[in-house]
């Protein structure tokens, strides 16, 4: 996609910096990936309540949610999956410059789509959290039936079945939501926050 030679950036008056201190905690994109039924949405909603009960400003970008809006033009192709992953990245870096906590529940199999989001944003702003849980235990919960339906062939493309999952090699975080209980997962993912400086 080309990008027209006629824009200019525009920086802001108001920084990042001064919606942070404003905010009182710093901004970070917090990327909450693994297979359907892994527990991606359910955990990053109960980090944010826990962020919000800390008057942290936050936001939720859920994979259903944007493709109803966002995205509602792109299929589950390799291709479209790529440019999924390139828009959510965009618009979580957006949220960062505004000063907020995002995080984004998204499936997102491949490494390479991952590490273009973070090369969006300065070291310190992504947090991948790897919702890693077994494909048995994943297919069990099938809380929207997907797995049902991929086995059954009426899904094509469907990350873990027809279509590959690439885990982490080394998130900042990795959460065994088939082992552990929600609460102690969200304090991992609170306590990595805690120990880059992004909340106190």
């Amino acid at each position: 996609m080309a990008v027209s030679k006629n824009i200019v950036w525009h920086d802001a008056a108001v920084t990042r910096a001064d919606r942070e201190e404003m905010n009182g905690h710093k901004s970070a994109i917090i990327w909450f990936t693994g297979l359907s039924g892994s527990g991606k949405s359910t955990l990053a909603h109960a980090v944010e309540e826990a962020l919000h009960k800390i008057q942290a400003r936050t936001y939720v970008l859920d994979g259903d949610n944007i493709r109803h809006g966002l995205c509602q033009d792109l299929s589950f192709s390799d291709v479209d999956r790529v440019e999924n992953v390139r828009r959510i990245g965009e618009v979580a870096k957006l949220f960062t410059d505004a000063g907020m906590m995002v995080l984004t529940a998204f499936i997102s199999p491949f490494r390479s789509d991952r590490q273009a989001v973070r090369d969006l944003v300065n070291d310190n702003d992504f947090i991948e959290v790897y919702c890693k849980c077994s494909l048995d235990v994943c297919e069990e919960r099938d809380p929207k039936g997907l797995y049902k339906k991929a086995r059954a062939g009426s899904i094509a493309d469907f990350t873990g079945i027809s279509s590959p999952y690439e885990e982490p090699l080394s998130p900042e975080v990795a959460v065994e939501t088939d082992k552990q209980d929600l609460d102690e997962s969200v304090e991992q993912v609170l306590n990595v926050l805690r120990e880059r400086g992004i909340i106190q």
